[in-house]
């Protein structure tokens, strides 16, 4: 986008362009997301950026009136299978919280001066500097709706020491940690109320949002122990449990109501998705919520992909009656491969012979899926055997940062996993927009959205649901 375009979206408060870009005014010293609602700046005192971490390093603190902190993900970075997409994949998965730039870096084969110089090419921030602004997020959410003591966050959030974490978040949020925990909109009690509870999320995504279709998958889907689905239609909460990096956890998402346009305007605002999280440690809170919106497709451009499908005759009315139809991702992308082969009947057996039991089960939810190594292991036949051994030994990578092309060819590559099985891994667990299953005719006009294409047909009842 030129600055026309960026100011005319500041001046109308256009929620699309949320997360796409930032803006910041130059006589205030505060960054925006385009939609706030502050008295619109003079163009000549605005500054535009890629990222909230350019903002932040250009010396510019988060408005405390739209929280640019909280907005969707850029799509962007899904799309793109490039190394910056992968990269940003990969932050903000935490791999530098837990594996360092240099950890980075080798897992996508460039060195840290490659990466870094990259990244601040085309973001205008390193990757420290988005690591550090994604910590300033999740210490937010911490403050603001847990009881933990403030030590116990910074560490949890990813901070090396309390005094990183004090000078961060004054440089962001222009408060100390104790003002910013004393400026949520609740009291004690209810914080100490709402901890047991787990932690209240607020799942933010751009534009309309078709909850109906993705939870009908996740309940087809659904295998006992790992899921589950209650509710009736409409006011469904979908729960499962979580394998992460430093412990285990469980989720609930609720199923929000149909968003309305806006009045006068024809254009959806967005919102957001309801959701709690209980964890074994607190250090897992970004990773479990990137997983939840990859799952739930949650920085998805709907306006870009209706736009696009929107065009074709074919799909036209079809976009029309689903506008922001979503691809849904996955939470455990290991776990979504396995599961595309095998399918629930037979996953649910899996789990039931070599899942890990949960310490404190909750409600229905009893078992994490096991892991490739144990099913590897216990199941070495077959093309089962060959997909987990090879997603065990890394022959298969499935995680953020992973080159989709490779990933495929993998796959393809392993005895009897047949190619429909490979292109719904590909959709699923790499979270890829523009798969097209062989024997499917896709035309290249549905680019780079077939994966969405794809759904639209499946919600008609014009292909096979899967």
């Amino acid at each position: 986008m030129d600055e026309d375009t960026r100011y005319e979206a500041v001046r109308s408060r256009d929620g699309r362009f949320d997360g796409e870009f930032f803006f910041a005014v130059k006589t205030t010293g505060i960054y925006c997301r385009p939609s706030c609602p502050a008295v619109t700046p003079k163009r000549r005192n605005v500054r535009y950026f890629a990222t909230a971490a350019a903002a932040q390093g250009a010396g510019f603190r988060a408005c405390r009136r739209c929280r640019p902190d909280a907005v969707p993900g850029s799509a962007e970075w899904n799309v793109r299978a490039d190394v910056v997409g992968r990269a940003v994949r990969l932050i903000g998965d935490g791999v530098i919280d837990r594996e360092g730039v240099a950890g980075l870096a080798t897992r996508l084969g460039y060195s840290a001066r490659q990466l870094q110089r990259q990244l601040t090419a085309e973001l205008g921030a390193g990757p420290l500097a988005l690591a550090r602004t994604q910590r300033a997020h999740t210490a937010r959410v911490l403050l603001q709706t847990t009881g933990l003591p403030v030590t116990h966050i910074a560490f949890a959030a990813g901070f090396a020491s309390v005094r990183q974490f004090n000078d961060t978040i004054r440089a962001v949020y222009a408060a100390t940690p104790s003002e910013l925990r004393a400026a949520a909109p609740r009291t004690r009690g209810r914080r100490a109320a709402a901890s047991a509870a787990g932690i209240p999320l607020r799942l933010a995504h751009r534009g309309p949002y078709q909850a109906g279709p993705v939870f009908d998958l996740l309940q087809r889907e659904a295998v006992p122990g790992v899921e589950e689905v209650s509710g009736a239609p409409g006011s469904r909460t979908y729960r499962r449990t979580l394998r992460l990096p430093y412990g285990s956890g469980t989720a609930a998402v609720d199923e929000p109501r149909p968003s309305v346009p806006r009045a006068g305007t024809g254009a959806h605002p967005g919102g957001w998705l309801e959701a709690r999280l209980h964890l074994t440690d607190p250090r897992d809170l970004t990773t479990a919520v990137q997983r939840l919106r990859r799952l739930f497709d949650l920085d998805a451009d709907p306006y870009a992909v209706d736009e696009r499908l929107g065009a074709d005759p074919r799909l036209a009315p079809l976009v029309a009656a689903r506008p922001g139809l979503r691809s849904p991702g996955a939470a455990d992308a290991e776990e979504t491969a396995v599961r595309s082969l095998v399918g629930p009947v037979v996953a649910g057996g899996l789990v039931r012979r070599y899942g890990k039991a949960l310490d404190a089960p909750r409600s229905t939810l009893t078992h994490l899926f096991p892991e490739p190594a144990v099913l590897a292991e216990a199941e070495p036949d077959g093309t089962l055997g060959a997909l987990t051994a090879a997603l065990a030994d890394g022959i298969v990578r499935l995680d953020p940062g992973a080159d989709r092309d490779d990933a495929h060819r993998a796959l393809l590559a392993l005895p009897g996993l047949e190619p429909g099985t490979a292109a719904t891994i590909r959709t699923r667990a790499l979270g890829d927009p523009d798969v097209a299953p062989p024997g499917v005719a896709a035309p290249d006009s549905w680019r780079p959205w077939r994966s969405y294409a794809l759904r639209h047909l499946r919600a008609a009842g014009e292909l096979e649901i899967r």
